[in-house]
């Protein structure tokens, strides 16, 4: 959750590290991913922001990202991602405003973080989400996971680094998402 600037600056650098991006600001007539992450970040910073001022500033950082959200067909409720997120492709992306997400979250095409019952996902960190995956209900997807294209989660996986593939999703290798996933530099080693 972010609640100061810092955090919000901070956010955004492991973001953009995370898309593996070195220019300093989005190019005009493309870079719509990194945008949207942008303005993802800044509407979780105002939502958050208390006071009148706040209000206003949030409404109209809501109705931008609506606006990015039906041009791209991505939806990723505020607060849910931690930072480091990296958004591969665009066209249908629907992460429920009840999961919990780690940090280094790669995410592609097609992939579906919802609810049933009531009750989200929570994914730990580095983990990547290959195309069509769909991740559904009460699950934990521990940290350094791979799922499948097409995979379907509804059991938690709770062994660290391993690839799950198929419906319902099974183990089917030890490899890890290192190869998919960027480790930013946190801030200090640097």
């Amino acid at each position: 959750m972010i609640k100061t600037r810092e955090e919000l600056k901070e956010y955004m650098r492991c973001d953009k590290e995370q898309l593996g991006i070195k220019r300093r600001w989005p190019r005009p007539f493309s870079d719509e991913i990194w945008k949207y992450e942008r303005m993802l970040r800044k509407y979780e910073f105002w939502t958050n922001q208390k006071g009148v001022l706040s209000c206003g500033v949030k409404f109209v950082y809501k109705c931008l990202f609506h606006q990015k959200c039906v041009k791209l067909g991505i939806f990723i409720a505020p607060n849910t991602c931690g930072k480091g997120l990296s958004i591969a492709h665009i066209n249908c992306i629907q992460i429920n405003h009840h999961a919990i997400i780690g940090e280094n979250l790669r995410i592609q095409e097609g992939v579906t973080i919802g609810a049933s019952g009531g009750k989200a996902p929570i994914i730990g960190d580095n983990v990547y989400c290959a195309s069509g995956c769909k991740i559904i209900g009460d699950v934990k997807v521990a940290d350094g996971c791979v799922i499948g294209a097409n995979a379907v989660v509804v059991k938690s996986i709770d062994e660290q680094g391993i690839t799950v593939a198929g419906v319902p999703a099974k183990k089917i290798s030890n490899h890890n998402s290192d190869k998919f996933v960027y480790f930013y530099k946190h801030k200090e080693n640097e």
